[in-house]
């Protein structure tokens, strides 16, 4: 690299705490204080950015309720947190895989091995939506705490020239990059160990994509109060989720004929739900 990098100095990430606390110098006590006191700020700059988040929750429900997909896009801890949510989606709401996707700079080795230096690949993610043929009936979300990786800017503006509706989510306050329709900043400010991103914006990106994916497939009808109705018990710990679900609903259930009746509908809990309606 023998040309000078762009200047950051400008992001609000990349910037010296405030508090001038020197985590060299503290005890294992204090800089755990300073760490949860921090994050104090996590969840309020989720809720000061809950309107553009609705917009933006608003779209990609309708979206899948027209067999479209949400596809997150990002770079190192960013892109990580994308293929977290995406790939946690099929077993809490039994989501076709395909409908909710991660994108990560550097391919899925990247998720276990660094390649940073693909993000300043501004093309880096065209081929993925070409083979993935993103169009009109889909919405990216690329993800950015800076603001300034070329990855995801790429990504947000070829997406918006496929058809599909591009938004950001950043923890840095900026305009639009070219493409976006939806802007999310999640201001967390600058991190105790400057420009480590993993830290603050790291939780409040994962907070957010959360509630992106929880809020959307609750309105797609993926949940009952506050019980996810459409799963599939594929493991221990989600059969005795799915039986004490099943029992939540049908009280009069006993543990072995709540297992029954899900095993009777293939540990398909909401298969086991709609059947068990129809019957009374």
């Amino acid at each position: 690299m023998t040309e000078l990098p762009p200047d950051r100095s400008h992001v609000s990430t990349e910037a010296e705490h405030v508090s001038g606390r020197d985590l060299g110098a503290a005890s294992i006590e204090e800089s755990i204080d300073w760490i949860a006191e921090d994050h104090e700020r996590v969840v309020e700059s989720l809720r000061l950015a809950g309107p553009e988040l609705s917009a933006l929750i608003e779209t990609v429900v309708t979206a899948l309720e027209a067999g479209g997909r949400l596809i997150y896009v990002g770079a190192g801890t960013s892109g990580r947190l994308g293929v977290l949510d995406a790939s946690e989606c099929p077993p809490t709401f039994n989501s076709d895989p395909s409908r909710v996707l991660g994108l990560i700079a550097g391919g899925d080795a990247a998720l276990r091995t660094s390649s940073e230096g693909l993000e300043d690949d501004v093309a880096g993610a065209h081929e993925a939506l070409h083979r993935l043929s993103v169009g009109s009936d889909d919405v990216l979300v690329g993800i950015a705490a800076g603001g300034t990786t070329p990855y995801v800017l790429g990504a947000i503006e070829e997406a918006s020239r496929r058809g599909a509706v591009a938004a950001m989510i950043t923890c840095a306050p900026r305009n639009p990059p070219p493409g976006c329709r939806h802007l999310i900043v999640l201001e967390t400010g600058a991190e105790l160990l400057a420009g480590s991103t993993r830290l603050k914006a790291g939780s409040v990106t994962k907070l957010a994509l959360n509630t992106i994916t929880t809020v959307a497939f609750s309105q797609l009808g993926k949940v009952r109060g506050g019980l996810m109705i459409d799963m599939r018990a594929t493991n221990a710990k989600l059969f005795d989720r799915a039986i004490r679900i099943l029992r939540r609903l049908f009280p009069e259930l006993s543990r072995p004929e709540a297992a029954r009746h899900l095993r009777d509908s293939n540990l398909d809990l909401r298969a086991t739900i709609e059947r068990m309606e129809r019957s009374s």
